[in-house]
């Protein structure tokens, strides 16, 4: 080859590798968001899926991306609320090079998903997947079925009935409860708490009725608020969310049950709406972040959430969080490879964007945050849901809530 020859050969080398890099960095950065996109709990999905691409494009995209210029793209996948289901949509997921996974509504959907990510990592290292869990809390997550490729960016349903029995026991004219949920998992998990709890805190409180019914197939009911009226509960504990709150809820209020509802998901995806002037000072919600009164950053986030998506909330503040941290985590890894990012994660201190600070706790990847106490009111409302003109106020606030609460975690971390 002549030098002028091997001197082109050269130049057309170190073009193409600079196309190459130039691609790579310019490449997405995808994120699988595994949850319900059809059947009854596909509003609550739905709004999951707004926020992280609102969240991605707020908070990533527009400020430039990570690593000189690579973006998120949030990939919706069906999992119509089955555990088989998220496991198919999980392999087509890997099968696209996919590395982060979102996932949140249904601890049974998250107990199957955490099981085939750890199996699925330990056979193929060189693509490892993360589980960001956004919403699913059953305490066994970061417990005994803990394992590193797993994160979680919600308070565990302990942490949040340790919040909500506060309030209770502080009440002294509740002396009956009734605890109702979802026959699964969580549900099983709520009503194990709140039997706990509440003995530990106030041994006079009665508990008057604990059952779980089906989820999702629950046409009417009727039957359950009937027996709740005739136990004379002073006060009612769901943890049900999505079309099984809205039913739930409003037939306690219709049977003429006059007694405050405390739940997990009591508020937004159409049930704000539904409970309007009949669920005033009724319902009650823990959460993370205070809606009202908002920040000033939250509340133009929201305003322009608002405007992009005019017949959706920001109802799960949550998810901004998990994208923001997932964000800086890369950025500090210099990295997107999933075991640098966790490494980069565990421990993270965050600035949440509606007040307060998270703590993803090493120990166990479970989130240490804020944890409020909000009522269903239309006074004082800056932020409504479902434009309703009804939203939550804060009542009561936990500071870092859980910080110190014991785990039985006991995860295996691979080589950094």
């Amino acid at each position: 080859m002549t030098v002028t020859r091997r001197a082109a050969f050269a130049a057309a080398m170190g073009l193409a590798l600079a196309v190459s890099a130039g691609a790579q960095a310019a490449d997405p950065i995808k994120i699988a968001f595994i949850d319900p996109l059809s059947g009854p709990f596909a509003t609550t999905g739905e709004s999951g899926l707004r926020s992280f691409e609102f969240a991605a494009e707020a908070l990533v995209n527009e400020k430039g991306g990570v690593l000189d210029g690579r973006k998120f793209e949030i990939v919706p996948l069906d999992n119509q609320i089955s555990p088989k289901e998220s496991l198919i949509q999980l392999k087509r997921a890997i099968s696209d090079g996919i590395h982060f996974v979102v996932q949140g509504n249904s601890s049974g959907v998250a107990n199957a998903l955490t099981d085939a990510i750890e199996k699925h990592n330990k056979r193929n290292p060189e693509e490892r997947v993360l589980f960001l869990n956004y919403s699913a809390v059953d305490p066994a997550l970061t417990n005994e079925k803990c394992n590193f490729w797993h994160f979680r960016f919600d308070a565990n349903a302990d942490i949040k009935m340790d919040a909500l029995t506060d309030a209770i026991v502080e009440n002294q004219d509740i002396k009956k409860v009734y605890i109702i949920g979802q026959d699964y998992s969580f549900g099983k998990a709520v009503a194990d708490a709140a039997v706990k709890m509440l003995g530990e805190k106030r041994s006079d409180i009665e508990i008057v009725g604990n059952e779980l019914h089906p989820i999702g197939k629950v046409k009417d009911f009727t039957p359950y608020a009937t027996k709740i009226k005739a136990s004379g509960a002073q006060a009612v504990i769901t943890g049900n969310w999505g079309a099984d709150m809205v039913g739930l809820g409003k037939a306690i209020i219709e049977a003429g049950v006059d007694a405050p509802i405390y739940t997990y998901y009591g508020a937004h995806d159409g049930i704000t709406a539904t409970f309007g002037e009949l669920g005033e000072g009724i319902i009650r919600s823990v959460r993370e972040g205070t809606l009202n009164p908002p920040t000033p950053e939250f509340k133009k986030l929201n305003d322009g959430f608002k405007a992009k998506y005019p017949d959706n909330d920001i109802n799960q503040p949550r998810i901004f969080n998990t994208i923001d941290m997932l964000a800086k985590a890369i950025e500090k890894a210099g990295s997107a490879d999933p075991v640098k990012v966790a490494y980069a994660l565990e421990g993270m201190e965050y600035d949440t964007i509606m007040g307060g600070k998270a703590w993803m706790r090493p120990s166990d990847h479970q989130i240490i945050q804020d944890v409020h106490i909000s009522v269903h009111t239309n006074k004082n409302i800056e932020v409504d849901a479902d434009n309703s003109g009804y939203g939550l106020v804060n009542e009561k606030t936990v500071t870092m809530a859980g910080k110190d609460s014991p785990t039985s975690c006991q995860m295996e971390r691979p080589d950094a």
